[in-house]
């Protein structure tokens, strides 16, 4: 299916990783993968020794995970905080010759969420509020305007974006300030899709996803209670990683037509009030 297709990966950052399971899929199915993960990069200034530490372990992490699962793929450090850094990284892709035909989104930060404690919606500040938003859904706008300015992606590519029902419900388990990035995500995503789907066929979509413990993120921000109870009130019970690897990759088929939807992989959780 994906014989001479090259799609981008981002938001791997250990081997359970959803992207992870993406990209497996991706690889299984022909295609080759760029990824990406959070290092220090030449763009980065001012930084404390806490923070290159912390930055330096998360990309070796990062690259080791995508050795052991995936083999020799290329891996390229990406802050998507820094405008500099995107630049850089689509100038690097055209200086290859790698074209993409679609990227995944599953980049994602709330600094108010600390040892599975959310912080109410009335304490969080302007900037934590800010780099969230930046992080989570601003930088889905960012990689796309990066990645056209130097004609990396190629016509009728698709792009699609990892979000969850807290864009739209409350849910059982707080989920505060990015459910609010979460919505953003979910809007730039229709947006995009008409802006962009004129411009070149690219498509644009999103999927929401059941609750997940099986990475960093979702032991950062959920409880095995938690994980229990969506399973129980979903129809079909939670949906695993596979399940959400196959979605990405009908998205991700060659001439599909299906763009601007946010899609639901999660057992049937989304229709239960």
């Amino acid at each position: 299916m994906f014989t001479n297709k090259t799609f981008l990966i981002t938001g791997i950052a250990d081997e359970n990783s959803l992207a992870m399971f993406v990209a497996k899929k991706i690889i299984q199915n022909g295609g080759k993968v760029v990824c990406t993960g959070l290092g220090v990069s030449e763009f980065h200034t001012n930084l404390s020794e806490k923070a290159t530490q912390f930055l330096n372990n998360n990309f070796e992490d990062f690259k080791q995970s995508v050795q052991k699962e995936l083999g020799t793929v290329s891996t390229e450090i990406l802050d998507v905080t820094l405008d500099a850094n995107i630049d850089s990284f689509a100038q690097k892709l055209k200086e290859k010759n790698i074209k993409l035909d679609g990227f995944l989104h599953a980049i994602a930060m709330d600094k108010t969420i600390r040892k599975k404690e959310v912080k109410p919606l009335l304490e969080v500040t302007k900037d934590e509020f800010c780099d969230t938003m930046e992080v989570s859904a601003f930088s889905l706008i960012r990689i796309a305007h990066y990645l056209y300015k130097y004609n990396i992606i190629q016509p009728g590519s698709s792009i699609c974006s990892l979000s969850y029902i807290a864009a739209a419900k409350v849910t059982f388990h707080p989920y505060r300030n990015m459910s609010i990035a979460k919505a953003a995500l979910e809007r730039i995503t229709i947006e995009l899709a008409d802006e962009l789907g004129r411009k070149n066929g690219t498509r644009v979509n999103a999927i929401r996803f059941s609750p997940y413990m099986g990475s960093k993120a979702g032991t950062a921000t959920l409880n095995q209670e938690d994980f229990d109870t969506a399973n129980k009130l979903s129809p079909l019970g939670n949906a695993t990683p596979e399940d959400l690897a196959n979605e990405v990759i009908h998205l991700f088929r060659p001439n599909g037509r299906i763009t601007g939807e946010i899609r639901h992989v999660d057992g049937g959780y989304n229709i239960m009030g």
